[in-house]
């Protein structure tokens, strides 16, 4: 196998617990994901890395192929390698089970980019708003000349010393300035070799693991993306979300 789209999925959740089960119009999170997939990028297996029989029953009733995995992994990406040892695909790509509005463009641009001389790709789009630049909840992420990430933080970076730290949309889209997008791909190897390091210093206080790749000297390949995705991460996430979809799509 090529290509595979992993999507690593566990029930437990601090914010919103067992929010991958809630139903929005009558249909539970995790199934609005894996249709979404199903429907944007039909062209690239899809399956599902688990931790709880649940999720499983919710997603094999609907047709989709979910693995068992250990539930005691620390990370999502623990969770893609250990599918992946099954699967034996030669590049993974890890969209988030609470990413509802994934789109074909962003999974075929990541397929583009792991294909190229790169162990490790994601996404970012442009940083438009002063509440986003300083909001610690949206990553931020800048490239050097080449797209290789230079560093992944909560805090508003670069630094905008001209505005004393106030966001100009002018320097932000000359730099560019970008809000990661929570979508990676990988090579098998590098997914492998990533599950034996250890956490980094930096990825432990900014709690990003992407960081964890940069401090051992690996670098990040990124696409820029103009569409936004809708990560459902709380309740109130999720009535925006169905807000959308109301308004998106009236059928449902």
């Amino acid at each position: 196998m090529n290509v595979a789209i992993i999507v690593p999925a566990r029930i437990g959740s601090t914010r919103f617990p067992k929010k991958l089960l809630h139903r929005i119009k009558d249909k539970p999170v995790i199934v609005w994901t894996a249709d979404r997939i199903r429907k944007e990028a039909p062209e690239f297996p899809l399956y599902f890395a688990v931790d709880h029989e649940s999720l499983a029953d919710v997603l094999r009733r609907d047709g989709y192929e979910a693995i068992m995995t250990n539930p005691d992994h620390s990370c999502g990406t623990d969770r893609i390698a250990e599918a992946n040892r099954h699967l034996k695909a030669r590049y993974v790509v890890n969209v988030q089970a609470d990413e509802p509005l994934v789109t074909g463009n962003q999974i075929r641009q990541l397929v583009e980019l792991i294909q190229q001389d790169t162990e490790m790709a994601t996404l970012g789009t442009p940083v438009r708003y002063d509440k986003d630049y300083h909001n610690p909840n949206h990553v931020k992420l800048v490239c050097d000349d080449h797209g290789y990430a230079v560093y992944f933080s909560r805090a508003p970076i670069p630094y905008m010393r001209e505005t004393h730290g106030a966001f100009d949309p002018e320097l932000a889209a000359s730099i560019p300035v970008l809000i990661h997008l929570g979508l990676y791909a990988y090579t098998a190897s590098f997914l492998e070799l990533f599950c034996t390091l250890a956490p980094g210093k930096l990825e432990q206080v900014e709690k990003l693991e992407m960081l964890r790749a940069m401090e051992r000297g690996h670098r990040i390949k990124v696409g820029m993306s103009k569409e936004a995705l809708i990560e459902i991460d709380t309740l109130e996430q999720a009535v925006e979300f169905e807000q959308v979809v109301t308004e998106r799509f009236p059928l449902h």
